[in-house]
């Protein structure tokens, strides 16, 4: 019952995530030029790419926050705030100094057309001035995960997108504006978090034991296990980015039909990650806890439940797609010849949540463990299987490709199922009792 509590806020905030990206095409879609959704739908790609890459700074909180708890630190749990927020107010700074150089290789890569690529970079110049509000709110999310209380995050998420699509109205509808006033929508609304969240966690620490430290907030060495993890979990997501993009290229090589039906289906991919990360949250903070307190017995415990309901939803969404794949298809385009093509790749879509939700499940224990190193390691064994099989199956065409992406979230499953398995024979278990003979 503990894991489900957790695990439905943080199910239906996700589901707020696909309605914002609805509301702005929706409200630049009504503009009378395409060229305004293009440059939003660039921009908002290369944000998406770009915050997405330090989503260490939730992770990594939340894993160790959790442990604190366990521990009974209440001051390790202030602590760990106060870090990850410097953390997060410096990558920020440096990311609007820096940002001109960044958008300029992001919009490069993403190869947009004369029409829209200015106005991309005008939302881009405009949405980056919210990366240290967007980072700190991560690492509030982090830490109030890590004590067990994901309706914050439902809260949060709610607050921001609520904003968010009442200024993209305004602006867009009421003041004129076109891609920079949903631009300016965005950084309103994550500030708007901010002071929601900053709030939430002034009125948590008054109900929190210990006192910050001027030594572990001040000097560099006391960020090691913060660092340590938060760089192994940024090349990790580095990895899967790439393994995105990958898929994402080598779809458009095939021509525009298969790029949109390939889009179509990584819809089916995301809307089953939106209810198994509920659980994998979960197992996050769960498992952290019992880690912290090396209570073997809970962190079994934790681990067969989550696998349980992970395993069910997976199973639900598999069996949703075999006899529903087309109908759904059918709601997200109306395009005759990109619903086919989608149907011969549907059987890809089946077979994907029951390989995956290992994957998700794992990323969650191992996340409240702190062991990244090894979900690091699952990511670059994917891609040394990755791209060998679309090299050697590249004459089966797009199958081929889904093909190699299967594999590759299959090897990340079996890799972390492997060191789980290891583990919990050595690490993470009672330590035997030796007697000595005299």
């Amino acid at each position: 019952m503990r894991i489900w509590t957790l695990a439905w806020p943080i199910i239906l905030s996700n589901i707020t995530v696909p309605l914002l990206g609805l509301v702005d095409t929706a409200v630049v879609g009504h503009l009378p030029d395409s060229r305004y959704l293009a440059g939003v739908t660039l921009g908002a790609t290369l944000f998406s790419f770009l915050y997405w890459g330090f989503g260490f700074l939730r992770m990594g909180t939340t894993g160790l926050v959790a442990q604190a708890i366990g521990r009974e630190s209440p001051s390790d749990v202030r602590n760990l705030l106060g870090q990850s927020l410097i953390m997060a107010g410096v990558i920020g700074t440096l990311l609007i100094v820096f940002g001109t150089p960044l958008i300029s290789f992001g919009l490069w890569l993403l190869d947009g057309s004369v029409q829209a690529t200015p106005l991309a970079r005008e939302y881009a110049e405009i949405r980056l001035w919210s990366a240290p509000a967007v980072l700190a709110n991560y690492a509030i999310l982090g830490w109030f995960l890590g004590q067990q209380n994901s309706r914050v995050t439902l809260m949060i998420l709610v607050l921001t997108n609520s904003v968010n699509i009442v200024l993209d109205l305004w602006f867009v509808m009421g003041l004129g504006m076109t891609s920079n006033g949903v631009a300016l929508a965005s950084v309103l609304a994550d500030y708007s978090a901010l002071m929601f969240g900053g709030y939430l966690v002034l009125r948590q620490l008054g109900h929190l034991e210990g006192h910050f430290q001027r030594q572990r907030l001040l000097a560099l060495k006391a960020y090691s296990a913060l660092l340590n993890v938060n760089a192994n979990l940024f090349v990790r997501t580095l990895g899967l980015l790439f393994a995105m993009a990958f898929f994402t290229a080598q779809g458009a090589r095939q021509g525009d039909t298969v790029l949109a039906a390939n889009a179509v289906l990584l819809q089916f991919i995301m809307l089953t990650s939106y209810a198994l990360d509920g659980f994998a949250h979960a197992a996050e903070s769960l498992v952290g806890r019992a880690y912290g307190r090396r209570d073997w017995q809970e962190f079994a415990a934790t681990v067969r439940a989550t696998a349980q309901f992970s395993f069910w939803t997976a199973a639900a969404a598999a069996l949703l797609f075999a006899l529903g794949g087309n109908q759904l298809v059918a709601l997200l385009t109306g395009l005759s010849e990109v619903r086919d093509t989608a149907a011969s790749y549907l059987p890809w879509m089946v077979a994907m949540p029951l390989i995956a939700v290992w994957s998700y499940l794992l990323d969650g224990v191992f996340i409240g463990t702190t062991a990244v190193r090894e979900m690091r390691n699952s990511i670059f064994a994917g891609l040394a299987v990755y791209l060998p099989t679309w090299w050697l199956c590249q004459g089966l065409g797009n199958h081929g490709l889904w093909l190699a992406f299967t594999l590759f979230t299959l090897t990340r499953s079996a890799v972390l199922i492997a060191y789980y398995r290891r583990y919990r024979l050595t690490r993470w278990r009672e330590a035997p009792i030796t007697t000595h003979l005299r």
